[in-house]
């Protein structure tokens, strides 16, 4: 069911194109306005939205609305309630798709099928999330997985330390699932490792949680999901 706190609904809603006026000047003035009411909210862009006079405005991974006033920030999906499409959902998908060729295989632990359909995800070695998700992987066929070790150090301090001493483990998969799936300790890192690189590429991407997953076509995910959802939403196609 439908929350109207959290959903904005628009009865029989149809695509608006926008008009000739909507200049790069106006969505400006928007973005002016935004500021002017919250001086510390970051924006990345404002664009119209499918609904005139409503604007799209993308903070981060988050994408929000607002009037040209800049008063009203709505927080919420809107809906095709003709074809019951979350639009803003499907918008979010299209704005925050990754670049797959962008990002450095040679920096990720590899594991799965040699001919599955690639994914990459960002995982933090002392998140409860990405632990339990590492045993649904353990159940995943047909999947070739690149694991970016991405210790969010502020939630979990040991995670950076214990991420360096995986990837210079002599078999670095097998060094991930005893440190996640046995907790077992490996000791300090005897190595040079590309974590760092990581920590700051998941910051450019503006991955703020793990697991994050990343399809081949540049679509994300964040969350453990059972191994038969993963490769379904793996293999998905328009």
């Amino acid at each position: 069911m439908i929350r109207a706190a959290t959903l904005l609904c628009i009865l029989m809603l149809a695509p608006v194109p926008p008009s000739l006026a909507e200049t790069s000047n106006q969505l400006a003035e928007v973005e002016k306005a935004i500021r002017a009411q919250i001086s510390d909210f970051p924006i990345d862009w404002v664009k119209p939205s499918v609904i005139k006079g409503l604007y799209e405005v993308k903070s981060g991974t988050n994408l929000f609305y607002v009037d040209a006033t800049g008063k009203h920030l709505i927080a919420g999906s809107i809906f095709d309630t003709g074809t019951k499409q979350n639009l803003t959902k499907t918008r979010l998908e299209e704005i925050n798709r990754i670049d797959w060729s962008a990002l450095p295989l040679e920096k990720a632990i590899v594991s799965g099928d040699d001919d599955g359909v690639p994914i990459a995800i960002f995982t933090d070695p002392d998140c409860p999330a990405c632990r339990q998700f590492e045993k649904f992987l353990n159940k995943a066929e047909g999947l070739k997985i690149y694991s970016f070790l991405y210790p969010l150090e502020t939630l979990h301090p040991q995670a950076r330390a214990k991420s360096e001493a995986i990837w210079c483990a002599r078999d670095r998969h097998k060094a991930l699932q005893a440190v996640m799936l046995e907790n077992e300790g490996l000791g300090k890192a005897g190595c040079e490792t590309p974590v760092g690189d990581i920590i700051a590429l998941g910051s450019r991407l503006s991955i703020n949680s793990t697991p994050t997953i990343i399809a081949h076509d540049g679509r994300r995910l964040s969350g453990a999901i059972p191994a038969d959802r993963l490769r379904a939403w793996a293999t998905k196609t328009k």
